[in-house]
């Protein structure tokens, strides 16, 4: 493949599959020869199923050759998936020392759903030891680094899917969000990461009482909608689910959103100041919607208080309690430390925490539809940090939380709660040269509402043909 191809999207890959202009096995093969040369510097990549890949792209291609147009619309795209999501006949590791040997007897329904859409799966991304932190690393599989500059972080916890698809080794990688895990690695690796609403992706057990979700990290709002096509529900099965949109996502880039009201936010309720650069990228996003024609104008208190932050750490640190087989001894100090705190939380405190995130959930969701349409804050209040500091930072100090952790969630930690859909888009690059993303957020199940007006941000101010320093 030649460098433009190497940067194609996932829709344009899925294009010549099947057009037959390249057969899934000679794109897998130039996909694998792209990870044998650029995930050395990286480390984004770290467990390889190259075998069994090359034999589903051999099985898809005959099909194809064969006359099957059924194969889904991603057939023969290769596609990493983290290593917190359970693949059926995959080791999972939760990029842990601690995590139990051999492989996983079912899959999650995400990555069976990437199947159905004709994925080829092929091999894991870096994750932080059980996916708490914002940067990617971990003492089993080392520091996952930034393909725009080495020196700084992908962010986390889906760092190692984001600097894949960055550094040009993927068109499009899994990744979750409990936290702010998808757009947060989308903003510092200058990529479109949306969280879907809550109940959009159907879960085996939703993680975090369904505040984390499966999704994706891509370079474009057309393959962020297709691939939540792939992946949605509804699922008969599940206790919640998002209502089923009136047209298929895809549909939404190139179709109006109408005028909206949008609100500016740069100011955090934990109190945090706010990078220059991240002030600028807010500021031009509001300049690229108003000559877009939409109302913009500034929020100047934040929709978040920082009340609902105790609860929701009851939350997380109780989910820990749901992974099975795991030595403990053998986790990382913020982990344990965790856990431990998580065992002190008994299961009336952990209603009553779930009862008064939902109280101010309330409050919070009540202001889309009354005070702005869509709310637009900095993805992070910080640039990315320097590679290797959150984890020396963190295992110094076990017990107490990481304040660089806590200034990249800032912004993003709070969609999760309230479960509305946010999305992350790379509309800014710092003086550094690392790229700044604005995050935008609609009211419940709006994400074709986040899609439409995401794609007129990529035409009014597109990103696509800026290279990272690895390309």
């Amino acid at each position: 493949m030649m460098a433009a191809e190497q940067f194609s999207s996932a829709l344009d890959c899925a294009d010549a599959v099947r057009r037959k202009e390249v057969s899934p096995l000679e794109l897998l093969d130039a996909t694998l020869e792209r990870v044998d040369r650029v995930n050395p510097g990286i480390n984004a990549v770290i467990w390889r199923n190259d075998d069994e890949a090359r034999a589903q792209a051999r099985k898809v291609g005959d099909e194809i050759a064969n006359g099957r147009n059924d194969l889904g619309p991603f057939a023969g795209v290769p596609i990493p998936i983290k290593d917190l999501t359970p693949v059926a006949g995959w080791p999972v590791t939760y990029g842990s020392w601690g995590a139990p040997d051999g492989p996983s007897e079912e899959g999650e329904l995400a990555t069976e759903a990437y199947k159905k859409a004709g994925f080829i799966l092929c091999g894991r991304t870096n994750t932080p030891e059980f996916g708490p932190l914002t940067v990617t690393e971990n003492d089993r599989y080392g520091i996952t680094r930034n393909p725009w500059n080495t020196d700084y972080t992908p962010g986390g916890s889906s760092g190692g899917a984001a600097a894949s698809v960055a550094s040009g080794m993927f068109s499009v990688a899994h990744a979750n969000d409990g936290g702010g895990s998808i757009r947060i690695p989308a903003s510092c690796c200058g990529l479109v990461g949306l969280k879907p609403s809550r109940g959009r992706v159907p879960a085996l057990v939703p993680g975090w009482q369904g505040m984390a979700i499966e999704g994706a990290v891509c370079r474009t709002v057309a393959d962020a909608a297709a691939v939540l096509d792939v992946i949605s529900g509804p699922d008969r099965l599940m206790w919640d689910n998002a209502p089923v949109p009136e047209s298929p996502f895809s549909k939404a880039p190139g179709t109006s959103p109408g005028t909206l009201r949008v609100g500016l936010l740069s100011t955090s309720a934990l109190g945090l100041p706010v990078a220059d650069a991240c002030s600028e990228a807010l500021k031009k996003a509001g300049t690229v919607l108003e000559n877009l024609g939409h109302k913009v104008f500034t929020v100047d208190e934040d929709v978040f208080t920082a009340d609902a932050i105790p609860p929701f750490l009851n939350v997380v640190n109780s989910g820990l309690g749901d992974y099975e087989g795991i030595d403990w001894s053998k986790t990382e100090p913020h982990i344990r430390s965790g856990l431990e705190q998580g065992k002190q939380i008994d299961s009336l405190t952990l209603v009553h925490s779930l009862a008064e995130l939902q109280r101010q959930v309330r409050k919070i969701v009540a202001r889309w539809g009354q005070d702005f349409d869509v709310l637009v804050t900095p993805t992070m209040s910080i640039e990315p940090p320097v590679a290797g500091t959150v984890i020396e930072d963190v295992h110094a100090n076990p017990d107490a939380p990481s304040l660089t952790v806590v200034a990249m969630v800032a912004f993003t930690a709070v969609y999760n709660i309230t479960g509305q859909p946010a999305i992350s888009l790379p509309l800014h690059v710092s003086e550094a040269g690392l790229p700044i993303g604005v995050q935008f957020v609609g009211g419940p199940w709006q994400e074709t509402l986040l899609l439409q007006l995401a794609a007129q941000l990529e035409e009014a101010a597109p990103w696509a043909d800026r290279r990272p320093a690895t390309a």
